[in-house]
């Protein structure tokens, strides 16, 4: 079969077509012949060799397309279906075929069209994680930082439905992408004093409850709009290369909760995460969750795709097809 694969870490021109063997399902696996693959900034972390995986080494957590052998052990019932899943070991998805846990192999809702499933089941549940874990409340302000992106838009939409006010922050024309996902207020975080206005929009108060993935300066702008006396800012990513500088003392005196909320998502009981993921299907299903895809791009040109979310251009999510 074809695959993805990069040899050595570095720029996107790393990853190459390769001719690789068929994957064979172990005990507890699924093979699924790949449709679509999601691309996610993860992948361009570990490509570029900031979080090193071993190589050779092919990309690809969430994957869409039709099961074609069961492991040992795997329910029957999944046999043929089509399904979203994420694949064993969180690599192998930038392929004409690719291994998935059963646990996380999901038959795709009736009528949910096979990219939207795919660009909201991992996603959408990692948002509906990080609102749960940031204790997210009907009354509160919710600054989410990265309002563009593929997890940042979902977090617009779920918070909306959960009642709580908006406000969107992303960089320069991608903010008007952030006003259709329903987001109250809209903020370009490329201009000066955008955590003043945060404080402006809350009468003086600031963002009851702030979640970032941009990092660096960002996020430092960020905490200065998060509410004093009982702000609550999570840190779930860092798009722009660092994490942001903490002043503790600070942090002390204003009051305020700071926390890593990825890191309690991907440690609740596999349970709690398998029921996320087909919550945030079935909000698809519904119509209260509608995952922006940004673009296509065929496999052999998984560098451009990487290229797209490294440069930042992109809105929603980036997908692979056939």
């Amino acid at each position: 079969m074809r695959a993805v694969r990069a040899v050595r870490f570095g720029a996107p021109d790393v990853l190459t077509v390769d001719t690789v063997e068929d994957p064979v399902p172990a005990a507890g696996e699924v093979l699924v012949e790949v449709d679509l693959a999601g691309v996610a900034y993860g992948d361009v972390i570990v490509r570029s060799g900031r979080f090193p995986l071993p190589l050779p080494w092919i990309p690809g957590l969430e994957v869409a397309g039709r099961v074609l052998a069961l492991g040992p052990g795997v329910d029957e019932a999944l046999a043929g279906r089509t399904v979203v899943a994420t694949t064993v070991g969180r690599r192998g998805g930038y392929a004409e075929r690719a291994l998935t846990m059963a646990a996380y192999t999901f038959p795709v809702p009736d009528g949910l069209p096979l990219d939207v499933a795919l660009t909201v089941f991992q996603a959408g549940a990692v948002a509906r994680g990080l609102l749960s874990a940031m204790r997210l409340r009907a009354d509160d302000t919710v600054l989410v930082t990265a309002a563009a992106g593929r997890i940042g838009s979902l977090l617009v939409q779920q918070a909306r439905v959960a009642g709580a006010t908006v406000i969107g922050a992303a960089g320069g024309a991608k903010c008007s992408a952030v006003r259709g996902f329903g987001a109250d207020h809209v903020l370009d975080y490329t201009a000066n004093g955008w955590s003043d206005r945060v404080r402006e929009l809350t009468d003086g108060r600031g963002a009851d409850l702030v979640l970032d993935a941009v990092g660096g300066e960002i996020a430092e702008q960020a905490i200065i709009a998060t509410a004093d006396g009982g702000g609550r800012i999570g840190f779930y990513g860092y798009a722009s290369g660092t994490w942001p500088t903490l002043d503790v003392q600070a942090i002390g005196r204003r009051g305020l909760t700071v926390s890593g909320p990825l890191g309690i998502v991907i440690r609740k009981p596999d349970a709690e995460q398998r029921d996320d993921a087909l919550q945030a299907l079935a909000a698809a299903a519904r119509g209260e969750l509608t995952p922006h895809i940004h673009t296509r791009f065929p496999l052999e040109q998984a560098a451009q795709a990487h290229r797209e979310l490294e440069e930042r251009r992109s809105v929603g999510a980036v997908i692979l097809t056939r």
